[in-house]
């Protein structure tokens, strides 16, 4: 009897077993060439060179926007970087987790007799040490660009800075894998556990008990929290649920393909939540539909996670929008407004989906006569009163604190401008929901000294709405009057308006 296998040859153990189906994997035949790959990085060269270098250039020449002149002013602000780097990590892991794959190397992987701590260990490893990398980078750029540390350099703050970007890089990561592999019980109670500790150092680093050492502490905590929150992580990888993960890997491969093609937005419909519940409650007991407004309310319940999403962005945007608008001669003022008029423009998405029944009724033929009866008052009334009334209460608050109008401007101009900036969101938000396929023409070249700038067309175009409500803010902030600022947002939404309508307009008749 004969066999292939040399004699004494040693059967393969799990480690070179993952290696070899690793390796056949990107060696096969319908990877990218590296032609493929040379337009996206001509794109980002070029993107770096018209939005990244002028930003760094100016934050170099310009004075910092956070001034941190002692340790014990950089304490809190360190706590809190590195509590919002652990949530972000957490809610990351939840929608894409290290843990996703290709869908054909996962079912590969699975059709085996290896454990699945063997073949995801390795990978999450791998994953985890570049997102940690990715967040020190981060976390000194974003310290570069926003505050003095780098200013002064032969100061105590450059080390103890770099020190609370490499403690940060250190649990971020864990916190993303953690985010996959927790449940929902768990990932709660390390948020909350982050919070706690958070709450603790800012105080204690801030004080004069540790002799200005307050940066290092920020900076040990997470180093040290990361080991054993790793390792129980991993340890988790011997009981994941192999059937969610494959899930996730279809999932995130079907909105790879969507980016790639430029559809950004069909990408980021596939992690909407389905609703849940509440089903019954948009009709009334004798079979009538309820009013348009309860129809939002209810339908906003049955996403709840995204509904207290858009409440917190809601207040928070528009307080800060508020901040920004009530006092022109602060220092922060442009940055407040713009963050502000950023954070309501995501929270009006979140409000519910009658947005997306919108585009869909408005694409559609209209197979029962005219669509323009009570189709927009029906979808439009609750997102624009969820936002005005969320943005209003929270405007409120702040003009009530009595802070922003000693130097600021009158009440009046304030109010104004803040409803002027609530209707530019507004209409830039209906710009960016009735968006549906990528037009064709986009793709067309466009010839530039620089190059051809198609596919920057086709960026903004991605982000037309956040685009649009950026530049709305500047240029209102810009315009001496009150008065002219809030038309002009006005006809800029209404100019947003338009172009929504005629998107739908042409994907009716395409379609």
């Amino acid at each position: 009897m004969t066999t292939d296998t040399p004699v004494g040859t040693a059967e393969a153990g799990p480690g070179d077993r993952v290696r070899a189906v690793r390796h056949l994997y990107a060696r096969r035949g319908d990877r990218g060439t590296a032609r493929e790959w040379a337009y996206p990085v001509y794109l980002t060269v070029v993107l770096v060179l018209v939005y990244v270098v002028p930003v760094v250039h100016l934050a170099g020449t310009s004075r910092a926007l956070v001034s941190l002149e002692s340790p014990e002013a950089a304490t809190p602000v360190a706590a809190l970087v590195a509590a919002a780097a652990v949530w972000g990590g957490q809610l990351a892991g939840r929608f894409w987790g290290p843990l996703v794959l290709k869908p054909f190397l996962l079912h590969v992987f699975v059709s085996t007799d290896l454990p699945p701590p063997h073949y995801l260990g390795a990978i999450a490893r791998r994953r985890l040490l570049c997102a940690g990398l990715g967040t020190v980078l981060a976390v000194v750029t974003a310290a570069f660009l926003l505050t003095d540390v780098f200013d002064r350099p032969g100061g105590a703050l450059l080390p103890q800075g770099v020190a609370v970007a490499v403690g940060t890089g250190a649990v971020a990561p864990v916190a993303w894998l953690w985010g996959q592999v927790g449940t929902v019980r768990e990932n709660l109670l390390l948020a909350a556990g982050t919070a706690a500790v958070a709450v603790a150092v800012a105080p204690l680093g801030g004080s004069a008990l540790l002799g200005g050492g307050g940066p290092w502490l920020a900076a040990v905590v997470p180093a040290v929290a990361a080991a054993p929150l790793a390792r129980s992580a991993f340890r988790s990888l011997r009981t994941v649920d192999l059937a969610r993960l494959a899930r996730e890997a279809a999932r995130a491969a079907d909105a790879q393909t969507f980016a790639w093609t430029g559809t950004l937005h069909h990408a980021l419909d596939l992690y909407r939540p389905a609703p849940r519940g509440y089903a019954s409650a948009l009709v009334r007991p004798d079979g009538r539909l309820r009013g348009h407004l309860a129809q939002g309310a209810v339908r906003a319940l049955r996403t709840r996670g995204r509904t207290v999403a858009a409440a917190v962005f809601l207040t928070a945007g528009g307080a800060l929008l508020t901040l920004g608008v009530a006092e022109p001669q602060a220092r922060t003022a442009t940055l407040s407004w713009v963050v502000g008029a950023a954070a309501v423009y995501g929270g009006s998405g979140w409000v519910g989906e009658t947005w997306r029944g919108l585009r869909d009724e408005l694409v559609l033929a209209p197979l029962l006569g005219p669509r323009w009866g009570g189709a927009p008052a029906r979808a439009l009334t609750w997102p624009v009163v969820a936002v005005a009334g969320a943005t209003g209460l929270a405007a409120g608050a702040v003009l009530l604190a009595g802070r922003p109008l000693r130097d600021g401007r009158p009440p009046a101009d304030t109010a104004l401008l803040v409803a002027g900036s609530v209707v530019l969101v507004l209409g830039a938000r209906f710009l960016r929901e009735m968006k549906t396929d990528l037009p064709v023409e986009l793709l067309l070249p466009v010839v530039t000294p620089l190059g051809d700038l198609a596919g920057l067309r086709v960026f903004v175009w991605q982000f037309d709405g956040l685009v649009a409500v950026l530049v709305g803010v500047l240029v209102m902030d810009g315009l001496p009057s009150a008065s002219g600022a809030a038309l002009t947002a006005a006809g800029l939404a209404a100019c947003c308006v338009l172009m929504g309508l005629r998107r739908t307009r042409r994907a009716s008749v395409t379609g």
